[in-house]
């Protein structure tokens, strides 16, 4: 009987070993970023707004300098309404996520709510994954900032219109690039289809601002 016992708990003891290294497995591939069991959708709030913001800052407050330059050949007309670009443009961020941000945790305080009254199961760390509306409003205008002021410091010291404007493009251009390049390689996506994206989409806004200013400024409308 008791080699019949001992013959038992071999089998049971390497299925729990078995089961316990699994789970161990499975949880290693969960938490490395770079399994590819990783969940890179998880990325996709917090990126999307830094590079939404980023993006944002710099592609407006270059635009808006662009467009003061197209009819303004002083340096300091350009700087002053880059300037109030960056500063109304990152109030603006931080108010617009506040409230959307607000917004989707009454949502999911709401469904908490709903959830206990009907005897669902809610977990313990329901309360942890709450978005932080102040945190995003902060994060998305510092991040604007960080944009906005790429342009500006561009054109800050150069005296010379023409190359001010070429320098603003040459400066913006390239961060264009490196947001491009982030917002893929955290995301795990083509790097040049998204730097060709979001350098093209900057390429437009700011001709058309220009090409539009310089056209009303010319009618003296």
């Amino acid at each position: 009987m008791a080699s019949l016992e001992q013959g038992n708990q071999q089998p049971r003891k390497n299925v729990e070993l078995s089961i316990h290294e699994n789970h161990l497995v499975s949880m290693e591939q969960h938490q490395d970023p770079k399994g590819e069991d990783f969940n890179y959708a998880k990325r996709g709030q917090w990126l999307r707004a830094a590079i939404l913001g980023a993006n944002d800052g710099l592609v407006s407050v270059a635009s808006l300098m662009m467009g003061v330059g197209a009819v303004k050949r002083e340096v300091m007309a350009m700087i002053l309404a880059g300037f109030a670009g960056l500063v109304a443009g990152a109030c603006s961020m931080a108010i617009g996520e506040f409230v959307s941000v607000y917004t989707q945790r009454d949502i999911q305080v709401a469904q908490m709510k709903r959830d206990k009254r009907n005897n669902s199961t809610v977990g313990d760390n329901e309360d942890e994954q709450l978005p932080n509306p102040f945190q995003a409003a902060i994060a998305s205008a510092l991040a604007f900032a960080v944009g906005a002021v790429v342009p500006l410091l561009a054109a800050a010291f150069i005296r010379e219109h023409k190359v001010r404007l070429g320098m603003v493009i040459a400066a913006s251009s390239l961060t264009l690039l490196v947001f491009g390049w982030v917002g893929a390689a955290l995301g795990r996506t083509s790097v040049v289809r998204s730097a060709v994206r979001v350098l093209v989409g900057g390429w437009m806004a700011m001709a058309v601002t220009f090409g539009l200013t310089k056209l009303i400024g010319s009618t003296g409308l």
